[in-house]
């Protein structure tokens, strides 16, 4: 009786399973044999959009982590307004801000040449960030795939869900745990703001009225970042100072020196929690690289679609 039971059991489990009713698991070989030459249709696309841009390659890895954090990593954020839909790219993190779209549509096209119809935006995002950080000089991982794109967005949840740049050292990890990431992935994944730029509007408070600042990194920050609001909102400046489009450990460096850009960068260091982990990626860039590896297939985990559920957009703007 015990072994009949047993069996109809295991029949159950496989008829969902054939039904798509219980999610698939990402792995690393997922395109293996259904699109072997997906990768060599990403980096035709990619590299050469970044060797033109090099701050390309820092939007997309922002992209990813924006689309990670707002109903996991399920292309959400690519989609345009529509019908029923309310683009997560117009939501206050992103609007302005967030770009890099054409790059990863042009990269989806040129995948979709080589096998149409079989990987996901959301995969294409996920290689095309882990492409971006080796091109930049940073760390390579093996990314695990097998996601599906999403047929929502919410815009509610990127204003909601995103790490504000306003954040102190409890805000980020709070945020953050509730993606299943420890404060020492927060901490090492905040290392991805060692390439990139900021606009004047998410570091002007940091630069004119915070006292965790090397007065002289604030001085020469106001110089381009007028203290009021809607003057030069929109100008740019580096996140990492020394090497903004070379991914290494100088961001730490920075803030051990007080010269973060953000506020929410500089809680890092701030006589917190945090403290002793930033002293050890100044010391160690490969103790830096081989976290922010961990914590970016972490990350990369959250909340895929797989399975039957979503599905594999045909153009990344839109659903089918």
């Amino acid at each position: 009786m015990a072994a009949r039971a047993i069996v109809v059991a295991f029949s159950l489990i496989l008829a969902l399973v054939i039904a798509g009713g219980v999610p698939a698991q990402l792995s690393t070989g997922f395109y293996s044999h259904s699109c072997p030459g997906m990768l060599t249709a990403v980096r035709s696309v990619l590299h050469p959009a970044i060797a033109r841009e090099r701050r390309v390659g820092a939007s997309i890895v922002r992209l990813f982590f924006h689309d990670c954090f707002v109903q996991g990593c399920d292309a959400s954020l690519l989609l345009d307004d529509a019908l029923g839909i309310q683009s997560e790219k117009n939501a206050a993190p992103n609007k302005n801000s967030a770009r890099g779209f054409e790059v990863i549509d042009a990269v989806k096209a040129a995948v979709e040449k080589a096998c149409p119809g079989v990987v996901s935006c959301a995969d294409v995002l996920a290689i095309a960030a882990e492409e971006s950080v080796v091109f930049l000089g940073g760390p390579s991982w093996e990314v695990k795939m097998g996601r599906r794109d999403s047929t929502t967005a919410s815009f509610d949840g990127a204003n909601n869900d995103i790490p504000p740049p306003t954040s102190g050292l409890a805000n980020l990890t709070s945020l953050f745990a509730t993606k299943g990431l420890s404060q020492k992935d927060m901490v090492a994944l905040s290392g991805a703001h060692t390439i990139g730029l900021a606009r004047c509007t998410n570091f002007r408070d940091h630069i004119y009225n915070d006292n965790d600042i090397d007065a002289g990194f604030a001085k020469s920050r106001q110089s381009n970042c007028p203290r009021a609001t809607g003057s030069g909102d929109n100008n740019l400046a580096p996140l990492d100072l020394q090497t903004p489009t070379v991914f290494e450990n100088a961001y730490y460096k920075n803030l051990v020196q007080k010269r973060a850009l953000l506020h929410s960068d500089q809680e890092l260091f701030n006589g917190g929690a945090a403290d002793t982990q930033v002293r050890s990626y100044v010391s160690s860039q490969e103790a830096f690289f081989k976290d922010f590896v961990e914590g970016m297939i972490k990350m990369g985990d959250v909340a895929p679609l797989t399975g039957s559920y979503g599905q594999i957009r045909k153009n990344c703007m839109r659903m089918n």
